[in-house]
């Protein structure tokens, strides 16, 4: 048996890789079901109760306005000026605004993959952190570089096993995801506006959100091989995320400090999956003049984020490999 075979065999039968993608896949099911549960199709009787709703809302509003404005009036005091009170008109009264919530799934559903990706990075971040930290913390590592005592292959080829099941993992979810929302759409909203284009541009958004999962599961694998201990990249994601981005967030709006989001990682994951993100300098003084006074703006790119997160998986995967090949096994 090779080794590939052997660590794809390990990772897979691994009872917490199991029972953590059965979690994984039930809160996907629960996020599902609450969308089909809130969703409704919008039915020639469903828009006709909302436009029926809309003409009672206008009339309403007329009605008061009307008296409002006799009042006004009636009180004849100096300054009064009643002609500039609000007169309800009937485009401030369209019946879509009584409907309904509806899933369209050419607008909606590129939130759905951002979701699906965010839930399999944060799986993939921990089981790639507990498949390499567990052999660290029992002693399996050494064990196994006593027969296979070429340090680089053994941790490459526990690294590719991870990614390749990640993948597979990723794939059929992003399958099914897919499938489960179209029914959504068909039951409970519209697919309008479904051409070939979007289908392509939400397959190319499912593949980032593939290469965000596979990028969570190497960091995650190589912060617990550099800590030798699962507890040591999941202490590295917490500190991250509460000491680094959420104290460092909270000092940069204290100083006012210009395009405050693009220091933080979640504004860089937007640019990724979304392909841009533009910023916005609240702090700076508008450009322009009168109406057309508008704040100073910065678009981050997908290439930009990219990079970005090639140096970051660079860096700590490169670290891995090397204090393995440096350090003493024990």
């Amino acid at each position: 048996m090779s080794l590939y075979t052997a660590e794809t065999r390990r990772l897979t039968k691994r009872r917490f890789t199991r029972f953590f993608l059965i979690g994984v896949v039930l809160v996907l099911g629960a996020i599902a079901a609450g969308m089909f549960l809130t969703n409704h199709k919008n039915t020639p009787e469903v828009v006709a109760a909302a436009q029926a709703k809309a003409d009672r809302e206008f009339q309403q509003a007329v009605v008061q306005a009307d008296a409002e404005r006799k009042a006004c009036e009636a009180q004849a005091q100096p300054g009064n000026d009643c002609s500039q009170m609000w007169t309800p008109t009937r485009e401030e009264f369209q019946a879509q605004w009584y409907m309904p919530p509806t899933f369209n799934f050419r607008k909606n559903f590129g939130d759905m993959v951002t979701t699906l990706a965010a839930i399999l990075a944060m799986a993939a971040f921990v089981i790639g952190a507990s498949f390499v930290g567990a052999e660290w913390n029992s002693g399996g590592m050494m064990n196994l570089l006593l027969w296979r005592p070429q340090r680089l292959k053994v941790l490459n080829t526990k690294l590719a096993a991870l990614l390749a099941v990640l993948t597979v993992v990723t794939v059929l979810l992003s399958a099914v995801w897919t499938g489960a929302f179209a029914l959504v759409a068909s039951l409970r909203g519209t697919f309008g506006g479904m051409t070939s284009g979007a289908w392509q541009s939400i397959l190319l958004m499912e593949l980032r959100g593939l290469v965000i999962v596979l990028a969570a599961g190497a960091l995650g694998f190589g912060l617990a091989s550099i800590g030798r201990h699962t507890a040591v990249a999941m202490g590295v994601a917490i500190g991250v995320v509460v000491v680094l981005q959420a104290g460092l967030g909270t000092v940069l709006a204290m100083a006012q400090v210009k395009y405050l989001e693009m220091y933080l990682a979640p504004t860089w994951i937007a640019a990724w999956m979304n392909k841009s993100v533009e910023l916005v300098d609240y702090n700076a003084p508008c450009v322009g003049a009168g109406s057309t006074c508008e704040q100073p703006t910065l678009t981050l790119t997908w290439g930009m984020a990219g990079t970005r997160l090639v140096a970051v998986l660079v860096l700590v995967v490169g670290t891995a490999m090397w204090t393995l090949r440096k350090r003493d096994i024990t």
